[in-house]
């Protein structure tokens, strides 16, 4: 039996960060990943997408992912190369609490054992139960239409929440047909109704075709191409025998957790395994927090400020509650509105579609939230969550000086009014 100090079982953001901070730490590490390391994010995820993101072509784009994804691999080997860490490439399962077996071709290997297991497990995309998946060659998942060698001509595209929404906007410009087609009535629920609204009608007047508050029942009703499945992702967990370690799933397939990640006993769960926040940053700082839970140290990270974006043309970011919510849970707040047009940084960029909506407490203005849409939206929203973090107030933001010309003076001006 091979001993540790912890037991990572994946090798996504959440695993590998998991292991270097840890490793750092002083314990010694055996991680699990039984496909390449980095997880979904690097290879089929977030970075090959911003690679199609920031491509003028289909081609500059495929060659671009072709170089960046292995460099950026690289790293992450380099980083498990660590003398404290040893990487098991394999399957991992649980033989009971504090043990697990790597599994090669259905049989069990050696067997490792260490007082604390972190699960790192990600997730896999969520098909629905439409007649015709599985049977139907169009098909394919982010996955396979990141690894389409030729540009489809048309593109229909199932959910308009954010891996639809990023496709959809960047394949139409490389050319193709794109329609999206979504069962509820607006696009990217987590963002602000307006702005939503606002990115869906620019991306439709650019010629993107959308079918919101619409069904799909088979697909062999619609004429397209290549039919891309964009209705969310899934925990994974089969195979990880976790019912050996006295674990039991959620409802909707997750391992409960409670606000150190800890699933049972000394057996934590991060990242999208936990269904929690599905966010690759998220599952990097949930890693932090469950590694010094298990020595036993604090922090001070704070889980319900969670940034996130969404990598369209242009881009939209946001933190904090939407308007309507603030609304339905009664939170009395005020909105300030600030927009691209009128930023020279903008006007000189040629980038003048945007808006910025900033809430505040009416009393004492303390910041709560804001939901966005512009060029380098992802960058002013994160200047916001580290106000938030800091318990800003519009008065403090409006004396901080920014620079000219930036579009960081866009967030500024909303404080001023």
């Amino acid at each position: 039996m091979n001993k540790a100090d912890l037991i990572i079982i994946g090798a996504g953001p959440g695993g590998y960060r998991a292991a270097e901070y840890a490793a750092r730490q002083g314990m010694k590490v055996v991680i699990f990943e039984d496909a390449e390391v980095g997880g979904t994010c690097l290879n089929v995820g977030c970075i090959p997408t911003k690679t199609y993101v920031h491509a003028a072509t289909f081609d500059e784009a495929r060659q671009r992912m072709s170089e960046v994804v292995p460099q950026l691999r690289a790293g992450v080997e380099a980083i498990l190369s660590h003398p404290n860490i040893t990487l098991v490439r394999a399957q991992a399962a649980f033989v009971d609490a504090h043990t697990v077996c790597p599994v090669v071709s259905g049989i069990s290997a050696d067997t490792y054992t260490a007082p604390a297991i972190i699960i790192a497990t990600g997730s896999e995309t969520k098909w629905l139960p439409i007649e015709g998946v599985g049977t139907d060659p169009r098909v394919v998942d982010s996955t396979g239409l990141l690894s389409l060698e030729n540009l489809p001509k048309r593109l229909a595209i199932i959910g308009a929440g954010v891996i639809g929404m990023e496709f959809a906007s960047v394949f139409h410009r490389f050319g193709s047909e794109v329609t999206v087609i979504e069962f509820l009535k607006e696009c990217l629920p987590a963002l602000d109704s307006d702005i939503a609204k606002r990115l869906r009608k620019l991306l439709e007047k650019r010629g993107v075709t959308f079918k919101m508050k619409t069904a799909v029942s088979r697909l062999a009703d619609i004429d397209a191409d290549v039919i891309l499945m964009a209705t969310g992702r899934k925990p994974r967990t089969d195979g990880l025998h976790l019912e050996a370690a006295g674990i039991t799933l959620a409802p909707n397939g997750a391992i409960p957790v409670d606000a150190n990640f800890k699933a049972v006993g000394s057996i934590y769960a991060i990242g999208d395994v936990n269904g929690l926040q599905m966010l690759a940053h998220a599952a990097e700082m949930q890693a932090v927090r469950a590694v010094n839970h298990i020595l036993g140290k604090s922090d001070g990270i704070r889980f319900d400020i969670m940034p996130a974006a969404i990598f369209t043309e242009p881009e939209a970011a946001c933190v904090g509650p939407t308007e309507d919510q603030l609304k339905e849970q009664g939170i009395p707040y005020v909105c300030r509105k600030s927009f691209w047009r009128a930023n020279g940084k903008a006007l000189a960029m040629g980038e003048t579609e945007g808006m910025l909506k900033l809430f505040a407490a009416p009393d004492d203005g303390l910041i709560l939230g804001s939901h966005t849409y512009g060029a380098h939206a992802a960058d002013i929203v994160q200047e916001v969550s580290v106000l938030i973090c800091k318990h800003t107030t519009l008065s403090e933001l409006a004396d901080m000086v920014h620079i000219h010309p930036t579009l960081s003076e866009i967030l500024r001006l909303a404080a001023e009014f």
